[in-house]
């Protein structure tokens, strides 16, 4: 049974502020957790209902496992159809971020990316494409959003994601800049390399005009029908496949 502290804190940890309070984020489903059990982040916790008390068995005793009602699983998860097993993961401090571990492949750049969904989405995107690094304005939604934790389906556990001032950071990064604008390259015409960055702009405003000015590149996903822009997340996805099938044939 879990405690009214207990669920006081599982539930505060929605938030951004008390998820900095505590260094704590919380990851739902089976298939996610034991990503994350699999990965350098440390799981403290995991909360599971009796129906899937066998599964349990087979993860690390390392960890602790605390048993709790559908009831009580409801109360502390952040989604509609909660799933039975919860895990309370500690939010890692990362080093500060190695401009040269980036040298020899690419790396993408978020510039005010603010959908939860989106950010997810591009988790998922860069870990498909083998991209392990992805670099983040401060004022990028944050990683360990419910919302952003859950669209990455495990993904997280494998990304590195950065928050810095790219205004002072990419300049100290000696590496092409390409940067996802509706006026530029053609995609299919551009010659990638095999290193680099990969700047993709807010959902409504694009790349804003400080970052626009660092960008050595502006590539364009060439329009065919009659939409207006495609979601961020669409395009990083093409992007990076884009950039993959350039890099296989270098």
């Amino acid at each position: 049974m879990l405690s009214k502290s207990q669920i006081s804190l599982l539930t505060s940890l929605q938030h951004k502020k008390f998820r900095r309070e505590n260094g704590f984020f919380l990851v739902e489903g089976y298939k996610s957790v034991t990503e994350f059990i699999n990965s350098a982040y440390q799981v403290d916790t995991i909360y599971h209902t009796p129906a899937i008390a066998s599964k349990m068995l087979n993860l690390s005793r390392k960890i602790n496992f605390q048993e709790i009602s559908l009831n009580e699983l409801e109360k502390i998860s952040s989604l509609k159809t909660p799933q039975e097993v919860i895990g309370l993961v500690k939010i890692p401090i990362w080093p500060v971020l190695n401009y040269n571990s980036l040298k020899q492949k690419f790396s993408l750049v978020l510039d005010n990316v603010q959908d939860p969904g989106n950010m997810g989405t591009i988790i998922r995107t860069a870990d498909w494409f083998g991209i392990t690094d992805i670099i983040c304005s401060e004022d990028t939604v944050d990683v360990y959003n419910p919302k952003v934790v859950q669209a990455t389906m495990g993904s997280l556990a494998r990304v590195n994601v950065h928050y810095v001032d790219l205004l002072q950071t990419l300049p100290q990064i000696d590496l092409p800049v390409f940067g996802a604008m509706l006026n530029g390259q053609n995609i299919y015409n551009t010659d990638f390399g095999g290193e680099g960055l990969l700047v993709m702009g807010n959902e409504g405003n694009g790349i804003s005009a400080d970052i626009e000015r660092l960008i050595g590149a502006a590539v364009t996903i060439p329009r065919a029908g009659n939409a207006e822009s495609l979601n961020v997340a669409i395009a990083t996805a093409i992007l990076c496949s884009e950039i993959k099938r350039n890099s296989m044939k270098l």
